[in-house]
C-alpha cells in the first residue's frame, strides 16, 4: 500500500459539509441560469455597527435604522443591476430626508452627499468623493443660504487632512481667502486674502475631518 491511501482520501471527501454531487460542475451546469447569483444588500445608515431591517420591492428598499416600522432611509437601485445607487436619509428623525447620497459615477461606491444642514428644505452641503476611494475630500457650503457655496474644504492629496479651505466671505464669487497646508504635515499654514496676497501669517491645529 503507497503513502497516500486512496480510503483514508475517500473517508476525508465523505466527512465534508459538502456532497461529492454538489462539488461537481459539468458543462452543462456551468451554463444552467439557475445557478446565477443575486445581490442581497445590507446597509447600516446610522453607524452604529447593527444591520438595519430592510424592506425590498421593485428596486426601492425602504430602511429602517432603530427597528421602529418606520423607514428612516430609502434606497433606490436606478439601473437594475441589483446594486442601490441612490439613497435618501431622514438622519434626525422628523420625517423629512434632508440627506441624499448617489454612486454618480456607477463603481458602486457612493461618492455624492448632498445635505440640507439646517433643515430649510434646501441643500446647503455638498460633499464629494472626487477620486472614488471611498471617502470624501471634498466638502462644500452655502454658509449664508444664498444659493451658492460660500465655503470649500479640500483634501487634494487623499492624505485624510485638510489641504486648502477657500472662503468666500462676500458672495461675488470669488474667493477672498484661501488656507492651505504648503508642507503637508496636516496644518494650515499659509493664507492668501485680498488684503495680503503674499501673506504666510495663518497657523490653524487641524484634522483628519473627513
Amino acid at each position: 500500500m503507497s503513502e497516500y491511501d486512496d480510503a483514508s482520501v475517500e473517508e476525508d471527501v465523505t466527512t465534508d459539509d459538502y456532497t461529492a454531487e454538489e462539488d461537481t460542475y459539468t458543462a452543462e451546469d456551468t451554463y444552467d441560469d439557475t445557478s446565477v447569483s443575486t445581490v442581497t444588500e445590507t446597509f447600516d445608515v446610522d453607524g452604529d455597527g447593527i444591520e438595519d431591517s430592510t424592506v425590498t420591492a421593485d428596486g426601492v428598499t425602504m430602511i429602517d435604522t432603530d427597528y421602529d416600522g418606520e423607514a428612516d432611509a430609502i434606497a433606490t437601485d436606478t439601473d437594475g443591476d441589483g446594486i442601490s445607487d441612490e439613497l435618501l436619509v431622514d438622519a434626525d428623525g422628523d420625517g423629512t430626508f434632508e440627506s441624499y447620497a448617489s454612486d454618480s459615477d456607477g463603481d458602486g461606491l457612493i461618492d455624492t452627499y448632498e445635505s440640507d444642514t439646517d433643515g430649510d428644505g434646501y441643500t446647503d452641503q455638498v460633499s464629494v468623493d472626487t477620486n472614488a476611494d471611498g471617502y470624501v475630500d471634498q466638502v462644500a457650503t452655502d454658509t449664508n443660504n444664498d444659493g451658492y457655496a460660500d465655503v470649500v474644504a479640500t483634501d487634494t492629496n487623499a492624505d485624510g487632512f485638510l489641504d486648502e479651505i477657500s472662503v468666500d466671505s462676500n458672495a461675488d464669487g470669488v474667493s477672498d481667502t484661501v488656507l492651505t497646508d504648503s508642507d503637508g504635515d496636516g496644518f494650515l499654514d499659509t493664507t492668501y486674502t485680498e488684503a495680503t496676497p503674499e501673506g504666510d501669517s495663518f497657523q490653524s491645529q487641524t484634522g483628519q475631518v473627513f
